[in-house]
């Protein structure tokens, strides 16, 4: 089993800052790529950032500049450090991990949202 566990959200005025994690645990081998996506109400969930397991970053355009994803083998976890944040940022936000299991399983996972919710 493995499990992915968001933390971080809440909410802040806009210009403010956050920072998300989120820990992957139970029967890992290893993780490749991590990412955060986030669903705002009525649109479909969209990329948010991405980190290869090399440290490689790919971010979505309205983001670049505000958001850093970075994170930590050691402890299996992927943090996204929020500034400048924007009515437009308010969502649910998903971390994934494209995860190997000791059974030569290789499936991404998802954890169970956070709300990030920006207002003025």
């Amino acid at each position: 089993q493995v499990q992915l566990v968001e933390s971080g959200g809440g909410s802040v005025q806009t210009g403010g800052s956050l920072t998300l994690s989120c820990v992957a645990s139970g029967s890992i081998v290893n993780i490749s790529a991590m990412g955060w996506y986030r669903q705002a109400p009525g649109k479909q969930r969209e990329l948010v950032a991405r980190i290869s397991s090399g440290g490689r970053t790919n971010y979505e355009d309205s983001v670049k500049g505000r958001f850093t994803i970075s994170r930590d083998n050691a402890k299996n976890t992927v943090y996204l450090q929020m500034s400048s944040l924007k009515s437009e940022d308010t969502a649910v936000y998903y971390c994934n991990a494209d995860i190997l299991t000791p059974w030569r399983i290789r499936d991404v996972y998802w954890g169970q949202g956070t709300q990030v919710t920006v207002s003025s």
